[in-house]
């Protein structure tokens, strides 16, 4: 009786907990991931866990692609939290082989957050700097220098351009 209950039940067991432990310890990838944070909520019936979302823009006027991630650390998920909207490096780790949405709803779980105080920006890439508004027009604000109103630059009537008048081709003697 006692063989049965071993092998019915023990072994089970140990073999599960050990498939676990292997799981939970092996990362299939590892990798860093750039962008904004759009969202992070906790989420779950009975195991929660915090779910993300990041946009990553790889050149300016193109469609962001979303990456969407689970944070188990609530430390993590704080620093996460108060970096929301701003540009952000996640350190993650992608664990395969995970059964149940109790582990989080995605394969890629953040461990580290670095927030990026610059955006690096390419060769001929200019920012444009606002010009302050001024106070009544032609009238210079205090503390400026005076600058003269810019003065649009004259502009002509437009004119068709002259059509050449059509040329007959010489006549030939004798023809």
């Amino acid at each position: 009786m006692l063989k049965k209950f071993f092998w019915i039940l023990v072994v089970p067991a140990l073999l599960i907990a050990g498939y676990f432990a292997v799981v939970l310890r092996w990362n299939y990838a590892t990798g860093e991931r750039a962008g904004w944070v759009q969202k992070l909520s906790k989420k779950g019936w009975l195991c929660k866990t915090w779910e993300g979302e990041m946009a990553m823009v790889s050149l300016p006027g193109t469609m962001p692609e979303k990456f969407t991630f689970t944070v188990w650390d609530d430390k993590v998920a704080d620093t996460i939290n108060k970096v929301i909207g701003k540009r952000v490096s996640l350190h993650y780790e992608q664990k395969v082989g995970l059964p149940t949405s109790c582990f989080g709803d995605t394969r890629y779980y953040v461990t580290h957050v670095t927030a990026v105080e610059e955006i690096p920006l390419g060769p001929g890439v200019v920012v444009p700097v606002p010009r302050p508004p001024e106070a009544a027009p032609g009238a210079p604000s205090a503390g400026s220098p005076a600058v003269p109103p810019a003065v649009p630059p004259a502009v002509s009537p437009a004119v068709p351009p002259a059509v050449p008048a059509p040329t007959t081709p010489p006549a030939t003697p004798g023809k």
